[in-house]
């Protein structure tokens, strides 16, 4: 533990301390090839932590796979919005729809949420039209 402790009180801020550093903006444009070189690793260090935070707490702008952050993958992708009407009177006792868009039978469910919900970590189920009696 202790070494952990030297590195945090001691070195780590000697060595900022000693990063060239200037106070004012022209004061960039005076520091020579050495300076430059000599804050390539902090700032490749803040980088990299900014880069995992982004990972971190965005996943949803950098999906693994093509096509994971659309949640219409398959259905009618030739069409500008996919609508669909059911009415009411042609449900016999009760309709089971998608609302995973993976589902091989649309707009009616399949089971296919099952699949989509074990590969992503989702929790999503079908809608239940029931009539009542």
């Amino acid at each position: 533990m202790q070494p952990l402790a030297h590195l945090v009180k001691v070195s780590l801020p000697e060595y900022l301390a000693s990063l060239p550093i200037p106070d004012t903006v022209g004061g960039w444009f005076r520091l020579g090839i050495k300076d430059w070189a000599a804050l390539i690793p902090p700032t490749a260090l803040l980088a990299g932590v900014t880069y995992i935070s982004y990972r971190a707490f965005c996943p949803e702008a950098h999906k693994g796979c093509a096509g994971a952050s659309k949640v219409n993958v398959s259905v009618l992708k030739s069409q500008a919005k996919v609508v669909d009407t059911i009415d009411v009177e042609d449900i016999s006792e009760k309709a089971v729809l998608c609302r995973c868009w993976r589902s091989k039978n649309w707009p009616y469910c399949d089971g296919s949420h099952n699949d989509h919900n074990k590969q992503t970590g989702d929790n999503v189920g079908p809608l239940i039209v029931k009539k009542e009696k």
